[in-house]
C-alpha cells in the first residue's frame, strides 16, 4: 500500500496533487469564519458563553450526520469545505445582505417589528438557503463524481446547516438575557438543532439528483425544486413563530416530517448501492479481486463492520484500514459502472478510474489476506 494513495484514488483525483480549488475555498471560508467571530467576539464575555453552548451539542449533531455516511464515506476535505462555508462565508454574507435589508429597506417600510417578521420569513430563508446551496452547486460543478445519489446531497447539505447553524447560535445566546439563556440553549441547541440541515439537505437532494442526469437543461429543476423546498420549509418555520406554542408545534410536525422523508431516501439509496455492489462485481471475480463471500460481506453495514474488526484482531490496524479501503473502493468501482452506463463519464475517464480501483481493491486484499495466511 505504501507505493499508493487510497486517498486519492478513492477521491478520483491525481495521486501527489491536493486538490487547489478545494484548499482555496476552505481558506476563504475560515478567514470569513474568523472575521464573524472577531466581530462577535467585541460583544465582551457573553461571546465565551455563547461559543461553550454552540459548540456542545456539535459533536453529537456531526456524529449523526456521518453516521448515514458509512456505506460510502465522503473525503474529508470535502466534509470540512461544506462545514466551513455554512459556517463562515453563508453566516457572514447572509449577516451582511439580512441587515442591509432590515434597515435599508423592510423596517423605514413597515415599521420595525413587521420589517422584522418580514426579513425572517421572507427575506432570510432566500438568502441563507442560497448562501448555503451556492457551495452545493459548486460540487455539482467541480466535484459531480463525489454526488452518486440522494444520500451525498443529504450528507453535504447537512454539513453546511450545521457549520451556519453553529455560529448562528452564538449570537443567539449572546442575545439572550442571563436567565433566559438556559432556556434558549433547550430550544436552540437540542430542540432545533436540525433545521438548518434539513432544509439545505433539500437542496442537497435536488443537486445530487441533477448530478446523475446528463448535462443541459434536466439538470436546472431538480436543483431549483430543492431549492425552493428549503426555501419553503426554513420561511415556514420562522413563520410559525408569530402564532406562539401552536405554531411551534406545528412546525416541529413539519420538520419531523421532513426528517423522516430524508432518513426514508437514505435507507432507499443504501438499497440500490448494495444492488448495483451485486450487479457489477461479480464480472471481477476472474481478477481474484472480488469472491462471493467478498459479496456477502459488502452487501451490509455489519458485515463490513465485522470484516474490519476480524482484520484489526487478527492482523492490526494496517490492514484494518486495507480492509476499508478496499470496501469503499468495491463501492465506488459499482457506482463508477452505474454512472458509465448513464453516459455520465467518458470512455477513457472510466477506464482510467476502474483500472485504479481495481489495483486499489488488489493491494489491499494482498495485505488483510497476506500470502499463506489462512483465514
Amino acid at each position: 500500500m505504501a507505493s499508493l494513495d487510497p486517498k486519492a484514488i478513492l477521491a478520483g483525483r491525481t495521486p501527489g496533487r491536493a486538490s487547489v480549488g478545494a484548499i482555496l475555498t476552505i481558506v476563504v471560508s475560515s478567514l470569513a469564519l474568523l472575521v464573524v467571530l472577531g466581530y462577535l467576539a467585541l460583544d465582551g464575555p457573553s461571546f465565551a458563553v455563547g461559543l461553550v453552548l454552540a459548540m456542545l451539542p456539535l459533536p453529537l449533531l456531526l456524529a449523526g450526520v456521518l453516521a448515514l455516511d458509512r456505506l460510502e464515506p465522503e473525503p474529508p476535505d470535502a466534509l470540512l469545505l461544506a462545514f466551513l462555508w455554512g459556517a463562515g462565508i453563508s453566516v457572514l454574507l447572509a449577516m451582511l445582505l439580512n441587515t442591509a435589508g432590515l434597515v435599508l429597506v423592510w423596517a423605514p417600510l413597515l415599521g420595525d417589528d413587521q420589517g422584522f417578521f418580514v426579513t425572517a420569513t421572507v427575506v432570510a430563508p432566500v438568502v441563507e438557503e442560497t448562501l448555503k446551496g451556492l457551495v452545493l452547486l459548486g460540487f455539482l460543478w467541480f466535484r459531480r463524481h463525489e454526488l452518486n445519489g440522494p444520500t451525498d446531497g443529504i450528507i453535504y447539505g447537512s454539513m453546511v446547516g450545521l457549520g451556519f447553524a453553529t455560529i448562528e447560535n452564538i449570537s443567539y445566546y449572546m442575545a439572550a438575557d442571563p436567565e433566559a439563556v438556559a432556556g434558549t440553549f433547550v430550544l436552540r441547541g437540542i430542540l432545533t438543532p436540525l433545521v438548518h440541515p434539513l432544509c439545505t439537505s433539500l437542496t442537497g437532494v435536488g443537486v445530487a439528483t441533477a448530478a446523475l442526469r446528463e448535462p443541459g437543461r434536466g439538470r436546472v429543476g431538480p436543483v431549483l425544486a430543492g431549492l425552493l423546498g428549503a426555501m419553503l420549509l426554513h420561511a415556514v418555520w420562522n413563520g410559525m413563530t408569530i402564532f406562539g406554542f401552536g405554531g411551534l408545534v406545528i412546525a416541529y410536525g413539519i420538520g419531523f416530517l421532513v426528517l423522516l422523508g430524508l432518513l426514508g431516501v437514505v435507507l432507499a439509496d443504501r438499497r440500490r448501492i448494495v444492488a448495483l455492489i451485486g450487479q457489477h462485481l461479480p464480472q471481477y471475480a476472474r481478477t481474484g479481486v472480488v469472491t462471493d463471500a467478498d459479496l456477502r460481506m459488502l452487501s451490509t453495514l455489519p458485515g463490513r463492520r465485522q470484516a474490519r474488526r476480524w482484520a484489526h484482531d487478527n492482523l492490526g490496524r494496517g490492514p484494518e484500514r486495507a480492509m476499508r479501503d478496499y470496501q469503499q473502493a468495491a463501492t465506488e468501482l459499482a457506482m463508477l459502472h452505474r454512472r458509465y452506463e448513464r453516459g455520465l463519464v467518458e470512455q477513457s475517464d472510466f477506464e482510467r478510474r476502474r483500472q485504479d480501483l481495481l489495483l486499489l481493491m488488489h493491494v489491499a486484499r494482498q495485505v488483510f489476506f497476506p500470502s499463506g495466511f489462512v483465514r
